[in-house]
């Protein structure tokens, strides 16, 4: 018995102090796990809230990539949403080049999906803070960004659009779910029939904005 407790003890210990482990940037779900977290906020950056907040905002940044190829709207051309017609969510990702659809994902000449050098500058500075000590806020983050793009790959998402449901915005009628989104400054817009989504429908996710559009 006393050897049971203690195996079952040094058992959790090693499950506390594991690593954690990004998939490869060269791998489709690492790649997608990285788009999720370059875009949402931790612990002491601008726009940081909770640990709820940025996993909510995380995603929703899944969920409009996935519309973008799933759910286009009657009236809509997925062209006119995601700036490539694609069944493939790294095309949606990389679309545009370096300053295309997500800043700082693009293909490279030889056509493999990358990121600017500062995406994975912050990532391994994160991956530094969540492998110090005992798993914390950071750790749970990044496993949760790595666990939806693995999910996401293996059959898709497990949780709930939070935006799926939305009819109405400002008295403007909406298509429900979310297209896009920006950091979260008035200057900041996609423009054309993309609609704001207001504080008071969760509009506003870790220091980012979500767009829905208008119904046709």
């Amino acid at each position: 018995m006393k050897k049971r407790i203690l195996f079952l003890a040094m058992t959790l210990i090693s499950v506390l102090q594991a690593e954690v482990v990004l998939k490869p940037a060269t791998s489709e779900p690492g790649y997608l796990a990285r788009i999720l977290l370059n875009e949402s906020s931790f612990p002491g950056e601008r726009g940081w809230v909770s640990e709820a907040d940025t996993k909510a905002c995380m995603l929703q940044i899944l969920y409009v990539l996935d519309s973008r190829i799933h759910n286009i709207p009657d009236g809509y051309r997925q062209s006119q949403i995601a700036s490539i017609t694609t069944q493939n969510i790294i095309d949606v990702i990389t679309a545009g080049g370096v300053r295309g659809q997500c800043d700082g994902f693009y293909r490279d000449e030889s056509g493999q999906f990358t990121a600017v050098p500062r995406v994975e500058k912050r990532l391994n500075y994160l991956l530094s803070i969540a492998n110090d000590g005992t798993p914390g806020k950071f750790a749970r983050l990044m496993n949760y960004a790595q666990g939806l793009a693995d999910a996401y790959f293996a059959g898709g998402i497990p949780q709930v659009d939070k935006f799926a449901s939305l009819s109405l915005v400002y008295k403007t009628p909406v298509t429900g779910r979310a297209y896009s989104w920006m950091t979260d400054k008035d200057m900041y817009s996609p423009g054309g029939n993309f609609i704001r989504i207001p504080d008071g429908q969760s509009g506003s996710l870790s220091g980012n904005r979500f767009f829905t559009l208008q119904k046709l």
